[in-house]
């Protein structure tokens, strides 16, 4: 098993300028609709496949985050949230692989091969621990164990995939699903809520993989605290489409307290927007800084806007739409699982630690 030799380009002014000629925002906008083209939202289990698979066919990367064009990958990553949340946080996941593959310098390890190939990213541990390297071959390792949190298993033709050497450290592999190691079960998701994205637990056995990278790396590289703060434009995507739901009926009714609603919803969304387009700037204009803090204050920013939404959802429309708008049903749901990617007061007392100890300040 052989890593391409290839090595990302670094992140400066040339690539940015090239990043922007590449990935125009309404181009980009074009691939989700060719997506979607024929198929009913919200998708189920049978065309959330067929529209990631057209979506990573159309558009199978997006800019990297730090490129200059951080921007425009949250744009439409937050476009395609506010049309299904199963599809964007499957595609997130493709891109956000092929991301990682080019930080760490292995943009292409499967080189050569003819197989069409969608990514997705399983790095959850748990305290029972995680994958095990089990016997090692150059770069090429063998894996054993339990991995929790595999959304799209069933469907994704390769996964990054984090896992531990004897000595405990930690270590990111590239992995192809179709082997006689990997063993997609049925455990491990009872939601309601992003059902559709099947994000089961998967055994492997002696499953063989590629490693990425040094020891640490994927949670050293800079990416990824920048990739953490992106989940936060698909949770602004989602509450955005349910605001202007919001909207849309208080243009029809002469409702007050509904009225009151969209305002607070105006107040929470524009917050998060701003914080989204700020962070962004950050993140182009110091690609290789620690974007932890940055990450944290954004996704709680976010976070704060779509438990607003949800609620000023509910209260202000009633259970009709929850009842009787299959599409406003699935996204109230699902956005409500989604949002949990976030740690709650765990991310919230990281980021008063990192505060505490730094002299940032809210000057105006």
């Amino acid at each position: 098993m052989q890593i391409d030799a290839d090595r990302a380009l670094p992140r400066d002014a040339t690539q940015a300028a090239s990043a922007s000629a590449s990935f125009d925002i309404g181009k980009l906008q074009s691939h989700i609709s060719a997506a979607l083209h024929g198929l009913d939202l919200p998708l189920d289990d049978a065309t959330l496949p067929i529209a990631v698979r057209r979506l990573v066919q159309r558009c199978p990367t997006l800019p990297s985050p730090g490129s200059g064009c951080t921007l425009t990958r949250w744009r439409f990553l937050a476009s395609l949230a506010a049309r299904d949340l199963p599809l964007v946080k499957l595609y997130e996941a493709h891109a956000d692989a092929r991301a990682i593959l080019s930080e760490l310098g292995a943009p292409s390890p499967f080189a050569g091969r003819d197989e069409f190939e969608i990514w997705g990213v399983w790095a959850a541990r748990t305290a029972q621990g995680d994958l095990r390297i089990v016997r090692r071959e150059g770069q090429g390792v063998y894996l054993c164990g339990t991995k929790p949190w595999c959304s799209g298993a069933q469907w994704v033709s390769h996964a990054l995939v984090t896992c531990v050497d004897q000595s405990g450290a930690l270590w990111l592999t590239a992995m192809p699903m179709k082997q006689a190691g990997v063993r997609v079960s049925e455990r491990g998701w009872e939601s309601l809520g992003m059902q559709v994205t099947r994000s089961v637990e998967i055994d492997l056995m002696d499953a063989k993989a590629v490693l990425i990278g040094s020891s640490n790396a994927y949670l050293d590289r800079p990416g990824f605290w920048q990739g953490g703060a992106g989940i936060a434009a698909c949770w602004y995507g989602a509450a955005a489409a349910l605001g202007a739901r919001i909207r849309e009926a208080a243009g029809r009714r002469s409702d007050p307290h509904l009225h009151a609603h969209l305002g607070s919803v105006d107040i929470a969304l524009s917050a998060a927007r701003a914080q989204l387009r700020a962070a962004s700037a950050s993140i182009d204009s110091l690609p290789d800084a620690d974007a932890r803090t940055l990450a944290l204050r954004t996704r709680g920013v976010v976070e704060s806007a779509v438990e607003n939404v949800l609620r000023a959802a509910g209260r202000g429309l009633g259970a009709g739409p929850l009842c009787k708008d299959r599409w406003f049903a699935h996204m109230c749901t699902d956005l409500a699982v989604f949002v949990r990617q976030s740690h709650a007061e765990h991310d919230l007392e990281s980021l008063g630690c990192a505060l505490a100890s730094s002299n940032e300040a809210w000057q105006l």
